[in-house]
């Protein structure tokens, strides 16, 4: 009876489990279909683009099949299908990223917002030390080491970096510090390259140091107060992210 009890029971745990496997994939779906229709009329661009890298690799994939003949001449052209489908996902992935980081360009919190949403083992701590101003300077503890990273006013940036940078140091010892300013002027990294920029540190330290590097820092505190800096730049822009974060995974 027991036996027969837990059965079912696991029987519709099962069940529970694919039924809301099915309903995240359907909503992802739906979400990739807002998001290029959106993306669609937008960027003029886009459908060009990806229809003529599908074309494009369907022609080369059947070419090819011909010229080889034999069993390449039906199964090339399935693979040119394929391929072309994916770089045309890839392209609209891009595409989409790009327009994101335009909107989000300059407007406040923008860079907490894309630290955030960094891929890989980053340790994010948004708004460490700002001014009334909404200038604002950003914690990265990755392999790397610490990075900083201040949004805002050059002029008034670059001082709450140096005071972080020394309140730092005191406490992590040889690891390394990196300082980045978000913007567009001479020696400023922009926006749409920050995370580009941030995967090309070289990695000084473990993935154990970094946690025992976080838990070391987390007693400096925060020298900003509570909403100092905006959540984000762009609330319904954002979403576009995880349209990314699918465009990658398929």
């Amino acid at each position: 009876m027991a036996k027969s009890r837990n059965a079912a029971e696991t029987k519709a745990a099962k069940a529970e489990a694919k039924a809301a496997r099915k309903a995240a994939s359907k909503q992802r779906r739906s979400q990739l279909w807002q998001a290029f229709q959106i993306q669609r009329k937008e960027d003029k661009r886009l459908l060009p683009y990806m229809i003529g890298a599908l074309v494009l690799i369907v022609a080369v994939a059947v070419a090819a099949g011909i010229l080889l003949g034999g069993i390449s001449m039906y199964t090339l052209p399935v693979l040119g299908i394929v391929l072309g489908l994916l770089v045309a996902f890839i392209i609209f992935g891009r595409r989409a990223q790009k327009s994101v980081y335009s909107k989000a360009e300059g407007q406040t919190g923008a860079a907490a917002w894309a630290l955030e949403n960094l891929r890989g083992k980053w340790r994010v701590t948004p708004a460490v030390a700002a001014t009334g101003h909404f200038d604002a300077v950003h914690r990265v503890i990755g392999r790397p080491g610490v990075i900083f990273v201040g949004e805002g006013s050059p002029a008034r940036v670059k001082p709450l970096l140096a005071q972080e940078k020394k309140r730092t140091a005191r406490l992590v010892g040889e690891v390394p510090i990196y300082d980045i300013v978000v913007g567009n002027g001479e020696g400023e990294v922009p926006l749409a390259k920050l995370e580009r920029h941030l995967s090309k540190l070289p990695a000084n330290i473990t993935v154990k140091q970094m946690d025992s590097l976080e838990s070391r820092l987390v007693a400096l505190g925060s020298k900003a107060g509570p909403g100092a800096v905006p959540k984000g730049p762009l609330p319904a822009s954002a979403k576009m992210r995880g349209v990314q974060r699918s465009a990658r995974r398929r």
